[in-house]
C-alpha cells in the first residue's frame, strides 16, 4: 500500500487552526492543466484563494484535491485544486502558516514561462528560496556588508527556506 503524503493533513490542520482563532485561511496555488480556477485571476502561474467558510460553499479538502464553490466578480464558480499544487496556506491577518515544496508544474497556464532559479514570491510575504550554489552576487558579498537593513513594523513575513 502506498503511503499517503502528510501535506493534505497539514493543510487541514492549518485550516482548522485559522478558523479556530478567527483568522481567514488563504492558499496559494500553482496553476496547471489539472487546476480549475478562473484564469483571469491567475498571475505568474499562481492564484491566491480565500478558503474561509464565509467565502466558500461546499469546501471539501481530500487527500488529492481541494474542491469548493466561490464567487468571483459576483459569479459562482466551481474550484478544483490538486493538493500537490498548493504552495502555501496561511492566515491573512498575520501571515502565519506553512509553505510547501514548490512542485514542478507541467501543462502550466503560462506555457511560455521559462523555469528560473530566482526566488518565487508567494502570498504577499512567503518566499521560496532556491537551494543550490550561490550566485555571483551572493558569493562576492562579505558577511559584514548588509545591503539593506531589516524593516521594522508592518505585516509579519513567513519565509520558506528549503
Amino acid at each position: 500500500m502506498q503511503e499517503v503524503s502528510t501535506k493534505p493533513y497539514l493543510l487541514r490542520a492549518i485550516y482548522e487552526w485559522c478558523t479556530d482563532n478567527g483568522y481567514t485561511p488563504y492558499i496559494t496555488v500553482l496553476v496547471d492543466g489539472r487546476t480549475r480556477v478562473p484564469m483571469q485571476f491567475v498571475k505568474n502561474g499562481e492564484i491566491v484563494l480565500n478558503i474561509s467558510f464565509e467565502a466558500t460553499s461546499g469546501l471539501k479538502m481530500d487527500n488529492d484535491f481541494i474542491n469548493f464553490s466561490a464567487r468571483f466578480g459576483g459569479v459562482s464558480r466551481d474550484i478544483s485544486v490538486p493538493v500537490d499544487n498548493v504552495v502555501a496556506i496561511y492566515a491573512r491577518e498575520n501571515g502565519q502558516g506553512m509553505a510547501f515544496e514548490v512542485p514542478v508544474v507541467t501543462g502550466s497556464a503560462e506555457e511560455n514561462q521559462e523555469p528560473t532559479d530566482a526566488p518565487i514570491s508567494v502570498a504577499g510575504g512567503l518566499t521560496s528560496v532556491p537551494t543550490g550554489e550561490k550566485t555571483n552576487a551572493e558569493s562576492d558579498a562579505s558577511p559584514e556588508e548588509d545591503p539593506e537593513p531589516p524593516k521594522k513594523g508592518g505585516r509579519p513575513v513567513l519565509t520558506r527556506i528549503k
